[in-house]
């Protein structure tokens, strides 16, 4: 998190490094016990203002670093003037039931302010997910904390993977949500018959609030920023932290879920390779190498499953990222075909129109100017 020169101070005694309003800690060494411990809050206020944006984290084990800080920063910076950091506007505080220090995905460490009490205190009650597998749920402790809250009207964040938690406590029955496209064949699979959005950076549904996590969280927070405290606000914060105007909730997300549908595990973790080697294409046999199958296995697995072969699921991840480049971005045709794998624009276009029936180019033109190419212009005898 940002913070000025003079937010600094050293504690010699306790090896600790304090961030001004923000009352962030990071310890040095002489902790051994916590290892790097963080202790985040907003909690305090300057002067008598009530604060106008309160929010309650609840961090899960392993939970996402780059999100949490993210959506703090954007409500640090928009709190006070400058970066002063003092929560004037908005105050931020991480809640616990055993104040135990909770240990982030990166290996840094958060000591949670409060414990849980009465959720009524806060205007938004904000989980960030984790890592998949070690975070099955929350705990009953949290469920009745998160439960209180909904009864009460207090609206629930769920960030990153904080979409599952906030499902599997019962929360999110008949509410949109949002999941990043890396994790939406994750939540199909674990909530059969639901079908999240993953191709917008965050979902607002009454009073359930969604996000993919990463820079997203920044403009969730921004949102929210904007509606308790001020557009003015919300732009600084973002501007500080060297992100470009707020998005909207549409904005899509950078990757894309994948059209290809299938409950075969190998298939499946196949298909998740290819998607995070889209600009550097590898072979189906070094994708057999990486899961421990053969090239042999991941063929057959792929024809009973999608009747195609691992080559041609492949190149349509690419063409469909292609697609929706063009369609979403204003990269060159030259710069879509170097993100998605192609040797260069000419063989993009090739393997575009033997798709698509057209050219990327073409896909792009607005309609009007594709009729008029299309009808010739007839001139008087």
């Amino acid at each position: 998190m940002f913070a000025s020169k003079r937010d600094y101070r050293y504690d010699k005694d306790s090896n600790l490094v304090r961030i001004g309003g923000s009352r962030a800690m990071y310890s040095g060494s002489q902790n051994a016990k916590a290892g790097r411990l963080a202790n985040v809050t907003g909690a305090g206020k300057s002067g008598h203002e009530k604060p106008r944006l309160s929010v309650g984290f609840i961090l899960a084990k392993r939970f996402t670093l780059c999100a949490f800080a993210n959506f703090v920063d954007v409500l640090r910076l928009a709190a006070d003037e400058g970066d002063r950091s003092r929560p004037i506007l908005c105050n931020w505080t991480v809640v616990s039931d055993t104040m135990d220090p909770v240990p982030s995905s990166s290996g840094i460490i958060v000591q949670p302010k409060e414990r849980l009490g009465d959720p009524r205190r806060f205007n938004y009650i904000v989980v960030v997910g984790g890592l998949m597998e070690e975070t099955p749920n929350l705990g009953s402790a949290y469920h009745k904390f998160l439960h209180e809250a909904a009864e009460a009207g207090i609206p629930l964040v769920g960030i990153c993977t904080g979409a599952f938690l906030l499902h599997r406590a019962g929360l999110l029955d008949g509410y949109r949500c949002c999941v990043s496209w890396f994790h939406h064949s994750d939540f199909i699979e674990q909530f059969e018959g639901l079908d999240p959005v993953a191709d917008q950076i965050f979902v607002v549904d009454r009073d359930r609030l969604t996000c993919s996590g990463g820079v997203s969280s920044a403009h969730l927070a921004a949102y929210l920023v904007d509606k308790h405290v001020g557009r003015a606000q919300a732009s600084k914060s973002l501007h500080i932290m060297i992100i470009d105007d707020a998005l909207q909730a549409e904005k899509p997300q950078p990757g894309i879920p994948l059209d290809l549908k299938t409950q075969d595990p190998i298939v499946q973790r196949a298909l998740l390779i290819m998607q995070q080697n889209i600009d550097t294409p590898i072979s189906v046999q070094e994708i057999a190498r990486r899961m421990g199958n053969s090239k042999r296995q991941i063929e057959r697995h792929f024809r009973l499953s999608l009747d195609t072969s691992p080559q041609v699921a492949f190149l349509n991840i690419r063409l469909d990222m292609a697609h929706h480049l063009m369609e979403k971005s204003q990269k060159s045709v030259a710069q879509v075909a170097v993100d998605c794998g192609f040797c260069d624009s000419s063989h993009l276009s090739r393997m575009f129109r033997r798709r698509y029936g057209c050219t990327p180019q073409e896909l792009r033109r607005p309609v009007s100017d594709q009729v008029s190419d299309a009808v010739p212009v007839l001139e008087e005898a």
